[in-house]
C-alpha cells in the first residue's frame, strides 16, 4: 500500500496543477485578506463591523468559507483526467485490486487538501496581523481565536477538495464535474439562500456547515433582509463540523466504491 501511496504522490508532483494550486491558495489567503484588511471592512459597501470587533473578525474570514470551490475543482479535475486520458486503466492493470489504488488516491488527495489549507491558513493569518500590526489596529478577537477560526475554515477546505474527488469519481467527465462543483459551491447555495422555504435547508449544506463554524452570518442576513424572509439560524460549530465529516467520508465513499465494478474503458 505504502509503493501506491508514493507514486500517486510522484504522479501528482509532476503536474503543473498542484504548484498551481498552492499558489491560488497563497493569492486567496494573503492577497485577498490582504486587501480587505488594508481596506477595512467598515469601508465596504455596504459597510461591515470594522476588525476591532468579533463580527468583524468573524465575517472577514468567513469569506474565504466563499472560495471552497477552488479546492472543489481541483479533486473532480485530478480525478476527471484519469479517466480523461486513460491513465486508470493502465494503473487498474498493474493493480488488479482497484480498493488499493483508490485509497491511495484518496490518501495522497487528503494529503494535497492538507497542503492546500496550510498555505491558505497561514497566508490569510500573516496578511491579516501584519495589515493590522500597520494600520495600529486591535483585533477584535485573541490571536488564539483567530487562528482557531483559520484552522477550521482550512479543513473545510480539505473537505471540499474530497467533495470535488467525489463528485469526480462519480461523473468522471471533466467539464460535467467542473461545471457541477463550482457551480454549486459558487452559485447554488447562495441562490438557493434567496428562495424563502428553501433556504432552510442551508444550515445542513456544506457552506452552512462552513460558515457554521466560523459563525459567519454577515450573507444569510444580508440576503434575508434583501428577500425579506426569515432569518436562517445556522448550526452550533460541533454540529457543523461533524456535518462536514459526513460529507468528506459520503465522499471519500463514493471515490473509492463506485470504481470498483464499474467500467472505465
Amino acid at each position: 500500500m505504502r509503493h501506491l501511496v508514493k507514486a500517486e504522490i510522484r504522479r501528482l508532483l509532476a503536474t503543473r496543477m498542484w504548484s498551481g494550486l498552492l499558489l491560488a491558495a497563497a493569492l486567496i489567503g494573503g492577497g485577498m485578506m490582504g486587501a480587505m484588511a488594508l481596506v477595512g471592512p467598515e469601508n465596504f459597501d455596504p459597510p461591515m463591523p470594522g476588525l476591532d470587533t468579533e463580527t468583524g473578525i468573524r465575517s472577514l474570514l468567513g469569506f474565504l468559507g466563499y472560495t471552497a470551490f477552488v479546492p472543489a475543482a481541483a479533486g473532480a479535475l485530478a480525478v476527471t483526467s484519469e479517466y480523461r486520458h486513460r491513465t486508470a486503466a493502465v494503473t487498474f492493470l498493474f493493480v488488479p485490486r482497484r480498493w488499493q489504488v483508490l485509497a491511495a488516491k484518496l490518501t495522497t488527495y487528503g494529503v494535497a487538501g492538507l497542503a492546500y489549507a496550510l498555505v491558505l491558513a497561514g497566508t490569510a493569518a500573516a496578511a491579516l496581523f501584519t495589515v493590522t500590526a500597520l494600520r495600529g489596529i486591535s483585533l477584535g478577537l485573541p490571536t488564539g481565536a483567530v487562528l482557531t477560526l483559520l484552522a477550521r475554515i482550512g479543513l473545510a477546505m480539505v473537505v471540499y477538495l474530497s467533495i470535488g474527488v467525489g463528485v469526480g469519481a462519480l461523473l468522471r467527465n471533466q467539464v460535467a464535474a467542473l461545471c457541477v462543483v463550482i457551480g454549486y459551491v459558487y452559485l447554488g447555495e447562495p441562490l438557493l439562500m434567496m428562495i424563502p422555504g428553501v433556504n432552510a435547508l442551508y444550515p445542513v449544506l456544506p457552506g452552512g456547515a462552513t460558515a457554521s463554524l466560523t459563525g459567519f452570518t454577515y450573507l444569510t442576513d444580508a440576503i434575508s433582509q434583501e428577500v425579506g424572509s426569515t432569518t436562517v439560524r445556522l448550526l452550533p460549530p460541533a454540529a457543523g463540523a461533524l456535518l462536514l465529516t459526513a460529507y468528506a467520508l459520503t465522499a471519500a465513499l463514493i471515490a473509492v466504491i463506485l470504481p470498483m465494478r464499474r467500467d472505465i474503458t
